[in-house]
């Protein structure tokens, strides 16, 4: 059976029609979409985390709230960019929320996408050091954050130290599993094959790196079988995880056809069809919309072949018009997944995988989703 969860951006404005006018308002609202999924039987909440936006942006004590207010449902990130992040300091605040959540948490992390910010991990105090490259500085702390989240020993003591002497102090608290809960986004085959090579999960979003025309799930099923040769190669033990993010927007009554349109609508604004785009200097696949009737967009995802190979399918949602709202489309994107399921070929999510190296670089594993 395939996972089936919601991807939040998480945008907040005044707007006309927006129901998420402040950012009090995203707060809440987030934590209601959390107890909405759940509520509907979906599997998964996850938000995104970006900078100097009127969006989500600091991602844990969001996801404590989350885990508070939840019992069942995956808690993930889709992603946090590293270059913002002190590893230490994230280890801890990721220990924390993961506790709360009782191991719900599935952490997304990557180099990060562009910004409006011309420097914004260096207004945060993390300058890029001369000489090195974003996706290298980003690579460094993941390896710290990994390494401290396994409980591996990071500080020296000091002379009022508990413990054995001079053996180095872990981050506390510690959550045992996360770190084998921790995904990267990768935007092509050759980045997707680094995560595998360092054991990390792998998210793949509704963008790709490639302009040739074909279609973005064609594009992502070889994405997806690099990554699982290069985790077989490397030999990591258990299965990985993959997720791939799709906009899904079922028309079930009439406020969705209002707010959606008809399919012929969307088909004229070109939202039902993949298209080729710039972004970040590199030429990149964007995903359809999938819009329509349940029978409709089931039968468009049989034909997508990253769906059939993934395990966990992010469904972005339109957040601004509300957890209300969205908890009606939630029961209807739980029948897709209980329809997809019966002719899923890819392979069922492992919860806990065994054997993870630690990473020591990234390479141009650097694409994230967005």
């Amino acid at each position: 059976m395939i996972n089936i969860g919601f991807l939040s951006f998480g945008w907040f404005s005044a707007a006309p029609g927006s129901k998420v006018r402040t950012a009090s308002d995203l707060m809440h609202d987030t934590i209601a979409l959390a107890e909405a999924a759940e509520d509907a039987g979906m599997d998964g909440a996850w938000i995104r985390v970006h900078h100097f936006e009127q969006n989500t942006s600091s991602p844990f004590p969001l996801l404590a709230a989350m885990g508070a207010r939840t019992s069942r449902v995956e808690l993930g990130t889709g992603v946090i960019n590293m270059r913002y992040e002190n590893p230490l300091y994230m280890a801890e605040a990721a220990a924390t929320a993961d506790l709360i959540s009782d191991g719900r948490l599935q952490l997304g992390v990557s180099r990060g996408s562009p910004e409006p910010a011309a420097d914004g991990p260096g207004e945060f105090g993390y300058p890029l050091p001369v000489g090195k490259l974003p996706v290298e500085d980003a690579a460094e702390r993941i390896a710290k954050f990994r390494e401290a989240i396994s409980g591996a020993g990071i500080a020296l003591p000091g002379a009022r130290a508990h413990g054995i002497p001079g053996q180095r102090l872990p981050i506390q608290p510690q959550s045992p599993g996360l770190t084998e809960r921790i995904w990267y986004g990768a935007g092509g085959e050759e980045s997707a094959r680094k995560v595998g090579e360092l054991g990390m999960n792998l998210m793949s979003s509704t963008l790709v790196e490639g302009g040739t025309g074909e279609p973005l799930g064609d594009i992502q099923a070889r994405q997806i079988a690099a990554f699982r040769e290069a985790w077989d190669a490397a030999g990591h033990q258990g299965t990985p995880r993959v997720s791939i993010s799709r906009s899904i927007m079922p028309i079930i009554d009439d406020e969705t056809r209002m707010y959606f349109g008809t399919t012929l609508e969307r088909d004229r604004m070109g939202a039902n069809r993949d298209q080729v785009g710039e972004i970040d200097n590199f030429v990149a696949t964007f995903g359809k919309t999938y819009v329509g009737d349940l029978d409709k967009i089931e039968a468009e995802l049989r034909d997508d072949g990253a769906v059939q190979s993934a395990d966990t399918v992010l469904v972005t949602i339109p957040n601004q018009l509300g957890a209300d709202f969205n908890h009606r489309t939630f029961f209807a994107l739980k029948e897709l997944r209980e329809r997809l399921g019966d002719a899923h070929t890819g392979p069922a999510p492992a919860s806990a995988l065994r054997g993870v190296a630690l990473p020591r670089g990234l390479g141009d594993a650097h694409r994230t989703t967005r």
